[in-house]
Order: C-alpha cells, then structure tokens, then sequence
C-alpha cells in the first residue's frame, strides 16, 4: 500500500490578506485591481502583489440531451475573440447564459434553452461547477445536463437586441464525441460536456430504462 501524500492547503480567513480592491474598467465586463499579500508553503508571508482579475459574472451550461434518440443539441454562432486562434469563429456550443442578479442557475438554464435552441426542459440534472479560468476571472460555470426532445430542435434563434443569431444542429452523441476528438469543437464548457456524457449516457439510459 503506497503511502499518503498529506497536503496542506491553506484558507482565505488566514492565508490571505487583501489590502485594497479597486475598479480599473467598468463596461458591459469589468476589470478589478486586487492588492493582497498571502502565506507562502515555505513559511512566512508574501510582499503586496497585485494582480488584475476580470469580472463577468457567473454562467450556466447546459447540454441539451435526448437519451430517447441519443442525440445532442449543439447551437453555432459568431465568437469574435476566437479569431486569434481559430480559422472558423463560429463555434459549435452546448447552450449557456449569464446569471443574471437573483436568478438561480435552473432558471437560467430553462430560460436560455427557450432562446437559443427554442426548448423545452424535459428534466434538468446538475453535473458540476467549476472555476472556467481562476487565473484571471472570478466566474464560475453551473453545468447541467437537460432532456429534451430533439425532434422540436430547428431553426434559427437568438435575442434580437443583443444581436444574437444562433443556428441550431441535431447531432448523434457519436458525431459530437468525433468532432471533440479532431478538434472541430474546442471550447472547453462544450469539450467537458460532450465528454462526461460519453462517460455517463448509458447509466441515464438505463435509469429510463432505455435499451
């Protein structure tokens, strides 16, 4: 039996001491200004350090499923700071929406299956949050996975006074894992998705008790 590794983590309360937060940039994002010193895993603590966080507020995921047909929704639209590292800036996403203040993430989540795919929730299950990039933002995604009827799925959608135009694709759970394995989808939220159903479709099969 190998032995344990202990770690030891420290926490905000007496690890960590902000000294001051400040707004740099205030628009439809914000850009704040942390000045803070911290514990060191040698002992003692830091000198001030500063560092610039993004704030956008936190998202809901959701990954429209139809365990019945085993196909997946995927909606496509324009994302213009993928052009710094992608031929194609219209991206292959599962569905997702800002959390709005006082909303809960399931409200968010059938709100923003109606607008961008034109869906309705059969049910709605969370898989995880997570931290999307903790090195510079503080927002943090609520990924679900809903059932729907993909039969219902088409068309063109999208909120016309935030100029979205989103294009809705029916694909097999097969196709998708495909295009997640040669790099055609490459967004994270969308990749993790895609990935934690091909490791749990056939238990949310069987829980329907589908062959």
């Amino acid at each position: 039996m190998s032995e344990q590794l202990a770690i030891t983590t420290f926490d905000a309360e007496s690890g960590f001491s902000l000294i001051s937060k400040k707004v740099l940039y205030k628009g439809f994002f914000q850009l704040d200004e942390y000045t803070f010193k911290h514990k060191l895993f040698k002992g003692g603590w830091s000198g001030e350090v500063r560092r610039e966080v993004f704030e956008r507020g936190h998202a809901v995921v959701v990954l429209p499923y139809d365990p019945i047909r085993d196909e997946i929704v995927l909606i496509e639209q324009i994302r213009v700071p993928a052009l710094v590292t992608t031929k194609s800036i219209w991206l292959l996403e599962l569905v997702a929406g800002m959390i709005e203040p006082g909303e809960l993430p399931e409200q968010v989540a059938e709100r923003e299956l109606a607008e961008e795919a034109g869906l309705s929730l059969l049910g709605l299950t969370p898989i995880n949050s997570y931290l999307v990039s903790p090195g510079g933002t503080t927002e943090r995604f609520h990924l679900f996975w809903g059932q729907v009827d993909t039969s219902k799925a088409v068309g063109i959608h999208g909120l016309e006074d935030e100029n979205e135009d989103i294009r809705v694709h029916v694909v097999s759970r097969e196709q998708a894992y495909e295009w997640v394995n040669n790099g055609r989808i490459d967004n994270a939220s969308t990749v993790l998705g895609i990935q934690w159903l091909m490791l749990n479709y056939q238990q949310i099969r069987n829980s329907l008790q589908l062959v």
